[in-house]
């Protein structure tokens, strides 16, 4: 497997399209993250099936969270994407999150060249209400079986917060 964050960087983050490379599939409960240092994918743990993730998961390449993992993103597709890929996606918005007192944002991204839907899906706006308050219902409890209350969506940002997040993040990791 190639190393993500030697082949690839962040995209064209000022014009809202950005690589993003798939760690979980939409619909698994397997918690599969790139390890950084052997530059492999690893099951890290196996989540109980009732918190299955709601969208795609990935990571975006050269950046680093305030947590000290790549900066991560939820990929919203009509299919569950597989593990490993990377693809070019539309930045639409960002969740703004806290995991155990880190913030540990997640910016919202949808394919860059969608024919299935014509690409009618630009901004958070555009998302089904109900699959918002999914993603925002499933990352407020989805440790509650280990440790309730240590997982907190605070807000939910627009493409210009989510571009800044990207940007503090890209400083980052060319800082580390």
């Amino acid at each position: 497997m190639a190393d993500f964050n030697q082949i690839l960087d962040a995209g064209d983050v000022d014009g809202g399209v950005i690589n993003v490379v798939i760690e979980i599939p939409a619909g698994s409960n397997n918690k599969i993250e790139w390890n950084r240092k052997l530059g492999v994918m690893q099951l890290d743990r196996v989540e109980p099936k009732l918190f299955a993730k709601p969208t795609n998961y990935g990571f975006i390449p050269q950046t680093l969270d305030e947590d000290g993992d790549e900066l991560d993103a939820l990929i919203i597709t009509d299919e569950p994407l597989p593990t490993g890929i990377f693809m070019e996606a539309k930045v639409i918005g960002v969740m703004k999150f806290v995991d155990d007192g880190e913030v540990d944002d997640k910016i919202v991204v949808v394919p860059a060249d969608d024919r299935n839907n014509g690409d009618a899906i630009n901004t958070l706006a555009d998302l089904p209400a109900q699959l918002i308050k999914q993603i925002e219902f499933h990352f407020n409890h989805y440790k509650d079986l280990k440790k309730a209350g240590t997982t907190k969506v605070e807000s939910w940002g627009d493409i210009e917060e989510a571009k800044a997040v990207i940007k503090e993040s890209q400083e980052r990791w060319k800082k580390q």
